[in-house]
């Protein structure tokens, strides 16, 4: 019986999956990145102390961009308000909220060279995060198809053509993580 789980260990559309979780990971944490113009997901890691507990901005809010460089919060409940702005102002998104009754302002402020290449590093940080999970990901595929060649569930002809096709879906993730991260830095340095 165990020579059936080593084999059902390995599922090449199983790695595909997580290596394409990796990369929306990866998009999802790029989006909240500054660029030059407004994003309502850059408010989306944003929580409120609403109703007694840690809230998402999402859930008491919404978030429009009327401008390019301007983000507009209509909070729901008005007694959040204040709340929502505080916890604008706290956020460490070096936005500064300008309150007017249930609506919010938020202009951004114009990002200077350095900010800018800071915010290039981070995303590189977040892509070679990326890759690693990546690489983890291809690990276990092998590590699956060397049990099953072990155990005698594939044969060593099998477990090299899909090794292949491992190391192929990996190569793949890789360049697209690397064209997600130069599209984003490019974004992040146009003026």
């Amino acid at each position: 019986m165990t020579g059936r789980t080593s084999a059902m260990a390995y599922d090449l559309t199983d790695i595909k999956n997580r290596m394409h979780k990796s990369i929306n990971s990866l998009k999802d944490e790029l989006s909240g990145l500054r660029t030059g113009r407004a994003s309502a997901s850059l408010l989306e890691p944003v929580t409120v102390d609403a109703y007694g507990s840690r809230t998402p901005l999402n859930q008491v809010a919404t978030v429009t961009v009327p401008e390019p460089r301007m983000l507009s919060v209509q909070v729901w409940d008005r007694g959040l308000a204040n709340a929502v702005e505080k916890a604008i102002r706290d956020s460490g998104l070096g936005l500064n909220p300008m309150g007017e009754g249930q609506v919010i302002r938020v202009p951004l402020p114009e990002l200077n060279e350095q900010r800018r290449k800071e915010l290039a590093k981070v995303a590189h940080t977040y892509a070679e995060q990326a890759r690693v999970a990546v690489r983890h990901i291809r690990r276990d595929g092998m590590d699956a198809l060397k049990k099953a060649e072990k155990d005698g569930d594939m044969s060593q002809d099998d477990a090299k053509k899909q090794s292949d096709l491992v190391q192929k879906a990996t190569d793949d993730a890789v360049k697209e993580i690397d064209a997600i991260v130069a599209a984003k830095e490019q974004e992040i340095m146009q003026v």
